[in-house]
């Protein structure tokens, strides 16, 4: 009797435990990315930034997570190598979820934003390499996910850089900031509507498009996100119109009336993202999910695994119980301990990370959604001087991107050969 066949419903409850765990990291680390400058800048408190990404990144982990996903993340194994063997492939993943549950959880408490992407990612390099064999990595895939270590920050942080020298020459360095606002903020809000709708379209919706038959190009993607930015653009103008100068508030600060026009916007772009991202990133949890529960239904291995949707329901509920029981550690470090955020330096970060993200995504560079928002933030920071960023907490996010990739693959290979004992 094979492996499979013996412990088939005690390794697929495992699975759906460590599955659940792992999108519980997603939630309680990931979700920041999309929260954090929201919170920081005091556009949304905690309670209501929780209550928005938990409807949003459950709504986009659940109707857009994907029906398909490659049954190893990324490309990075040849599933191939354990043809032979499938039960090899069912401890390797169950390893994997387990190692990226237990680092991202160690990270969160830390309150260090880390990679989801490569939390997984260091995990199944690590079992693969080790318990199966060094040539079954793709390590030129690999280099190109450390090569995003790089890529990811410095693009996200010269573009918010930019955007916000832009804000301060054509808003806040005018005699009357309030009134160039009314005159700036809807190209601002053409650009956000434009920016946001591609990264939904390129990263949220790109499987229901597919599903659906419609496949959709960068340049019909870019044509329908133009009419969404115009819309934006034609709403705020309306709304612009209703919002009257607060003189009270000015005294005591002369962009009072503007950080409150920017704060509208952000309320907007959090929504957006937390979509995104829950429907991007949710396939770190469900991917090897899927994977498992495809070998132990076929009892064989294949490269495209169909996605049941209670699976989505899982990743789903993990990552919105993962944001609301520990979400808010790494929040506070994103929104208030790299720089002092305003909602106009929190717009023009997570404008950046929306460019960087579809930039990425229509030239195919690997990147990661929170070294992306991270890069954005210092690069705002970097706008006003360097004086205005925490170099310690820096610092030492920079050194805990650098230990994911090893601490997942660590923790991974310890696992890994501990399921083999246990069922072999």
């Amino acid at each position: 009797m094979t492996v499979i066949a013996e412990y088939g419903q005690i390794l697929l409850i495992l699975a759906c435990v460590f599955g659940f765990f792992m999108a519980w990291g997603v939630g309680a680390n990931d979700v920041a990315n999309a929260m954090g400058t929201s919170v920081g800048s005091k556009a949304l408190t905690i309670k209501q930034a929780i209550v928005i990404a938990m409807i949003f990144e459950f709504l986009g982990a659940y109707l857009a997570g994907g029906a398909v996903t490659s049954t190893i993340r990324k490309g990075i194994v040849d599933p191939a190598v354990m043809a032979g063997s499938p039960e090899l492939l069912v401890y390797g993943m169950l390893s994997a979820l387990l190692a990226a549950g237990t680092w991202l959880m160690i990270a969160s408490i830390v309150g260090w934003p880390v990679s989801t992407t490569h939390s997984i990612v260091g995990a199944i390099v690590g079992f693969a390499a080790v318990g199966i064999s060094v040539e079954a990595v793709a390590w030129g895939k690999v280099m190109s996910i450390v090569a995003s270590w790089v890529v990811s920050p410095v693009l996200a942080g010269t573009i918010a850089f930019f955007i916000f020298r832009s804000v301060q020459r054509l808003i806040l360095n005018t005699e009357d900031p309030f009134a160039s606002a009314k005159r700036y903020i809807p190209f601002y809000m053409f650009a956000v509507g434009f920016l946001i709708a591609m990264v939904t379209i390129l990263k949220g919706l790109k499987h229901v498009f597919k599903d659906s038959g419609l496949d959709l190009n960068f340049v019909q993607s870019a044509g329908i996100a133009a009419i969404v930015g115009c819309l934006v653009a034609a709403v705020g103008i309306y709304f612009l119109r209703k919002i009257k100068r607060d003189e009270a508030s000015e005294a005591g600060n002369r962009f009072a009336s503007v950080e409150r026009l920017f704060a509208i916007l952000m309320v907007f772009t959090a929504c957006a993202m937390a979509f995104a991202h829950g429907s991007n990133d949710v396939a770190n949890a469900v991917g090897p999910l899927a994977a498992i529960i495809n070998v132990i239904k076929t009892g064989g291995i294949e490269a495209k695994s169909v996605m049941p949707s209670w699976v989505l329901l899982i990743g789903g509920a993990g990552i919105v119980i993962g944001l609301a029981t520990y979400g808010f550690k790494v929040m506070a470090t994103i929104g208030k301990k790299i720089t002092e955020l305003t909602p106009s330096r929190g717009f023009a970060a997570e404008l950046a990370a929306a460019a960087t993200v579809v930039l990425a995504s229509g030239t195919g560079l690997p990147i990661s959604t929170t070294h992306t928002l991270v890069g954005a933030v210092l690069g705002v920071g970097m706008a006003r001087g360097i004086g205005a960023l925490n170099l310690r907490v820096v610092g030492s996010i920079f050194m805990s991107w650098v230990v994911t990739l090893p601490a997942g693959a660590g923790l991974a290979i310890l696992f890994f050969f501990m399921f083999k004992g246990m069922f072999s």
